[in-house]
């Protein structure tokens, strides 16, 4: 038995989704550039998928511009966003996927901005009066906030946040990427001027996403070339992943309720399972319903001598799970998001997330296994 709990990593792709992409692969082979019969037809179903995305979203098809997933579109957002429109000081936080701290980081470096960090509590959670505080004692800033962290499922208030940048004229940038598809999006209601989707985070392609930019906001190009996405991203556009996101998103919200149900219930079961079975295991982050990501639990195991191990031993016994961001997979540094938060560099962490293909027999084939590996003092 192989049971895979890397969801938060990249998800299955849907079926559904294959069957939309190889009709494309195999019928409609034109450029989108193309004035050609074929060109126009393939530039039809590059709308339509646009034109779907933008319904789900309650936005205009002229505001969603599709890139390679989502670290090119934080990238946009970020040195587009700040460089084209004069900002010289940026807020974040200290656990943000490494698209935007990088990013960000990177432009302090060079000069370009004042980058200050938003105050978190001990488990995650962004501080809102902190962030008051740098917004009105700086000038015109860009936030760059993710909706849900990767690694330990916060979840951000995206309504408060748009609130406040409003009331201080800053630019709000916030990285959907592990909740876009998993909960309702209104752009048309919510303050945010940039959000970035990954396709293969809900079941989709990999190597194709979406930038969302508000009408209101102007930036240039980030990737010069032709005149695609309507002269915002050069290249010849991503087709066949493109319908495939297109249907990957359409799937999730047409399923999104029932989805969210089964999916929480996997995740308490196993929180419920650990709790039963391990006495000394805590959780990082938060992890109640309305406060987290319901894909998303990380666990944190008593200090043992096979801690550095963990994920070896999990995946020999046939288990797939995460010590942290899939990005950083390889590296022999520590999570940033777990250090940020303070947690105990001694307890070995690992992330199970999950998805609509898991089941609680896979729970219980994982807890048999954890006990195997984990001496547990009688």
């Amino acid at each position: 038995m192989r049971v895979y709990l890397d969801n938060a990593a990249t998800t299955p792709i849907d079926k559904e989704v294959i069957k939309v992409m190889v009709d494309v692969m195999e019928n409609k082979y034109g450029n989108p550039s193309s004035i050609h019969a074929q060109g126009r037809e393939v530039r039809s179903v590059v709308e339509v998928s646009r034109k779907t995305i933008a319904k789900l979203l309650n936005t205009s098809p002229s505001e969603i511009f599709f890139t390679s997933g989502g670290t090119e579109a934080d990238n946009t957002a970020i040195r587009c966003g700040i460089i084209d429109n004069g900002i010289t000081h940026a807020i974040t936080s200290k656990i943000e996927h490494h698209a935007v701290l990088h990013t960000l980081k990177e432009m302090e470096k060079k000069g370009a901005i004042k980058l200050s960090f938003v105050e978190l509590d001990e488990k995650g959670n962004v501080n809102y009066e902190s962030l008051e505080e740098l917004l009105k004692n700086n000038e015109r800033s860009f936030v760059s906030l993710m909706h849900a962290n990767n690694e330990i499922g916060n979840l951000l208030d995206v309504e408060r946040v748009g609130n406040l940048c409003e009331q201080y004229n800053a630019l709000f940038h916030c990285d959907t990427v592990q909740t876009m598809g998993h909960y309702v999006h209104d752009l048309d209601k919510l303050k945010v001027h940039f959000v970035a989707c990954a396709a293969h985070k809900l079941h989709g392609p990999k190597g194709v996403g979406f930038l969302y930019v508000n009408h209101k906001v102007k930036i240039k190009p980030l990737i010069y070339g032709g005149s695609q996405e309507r002269n915002m991203r050069g290249g010849t556009e991503n087709v066949y992943g493109i319908v495939g996101m297109a249907k990957a998103l359409e799937i999730a919200y047409n399923e999104m309720e029932q989805h969210q149900t089964y999916v929480q219930g996997l995740k308490t079961y196993m929180k419920e399972q650990l709790i039963a079975n391990f006495p000394d295991v805590s959780f990082n982050g938060e992890t109640e319903p309305e406060r987290s990501l319901y894909t998303v639990l990380n666990v944190s195991f008593p200090e043992s001598d096979m801690g550095d191990m963990m994920l070896f031993n999990l995946d020999i016994n046939g288990i797939s799970a995460s010590g942290g961001s899939a990005c950083s997979s390889g590296s022999n540094v520590g999570s940033h998001v777990l250090t940020g938060i303070g947690a105990d560099s001694n307890r070995p962490a690992i992330r199970f997330s999950f998805c609509k293909y898991n089941t609680k027999e896979e729970i219980d084939f994982v807890i048999e296994k954890l006990k195997q590996i984990i001496p547990v003092e009688a």
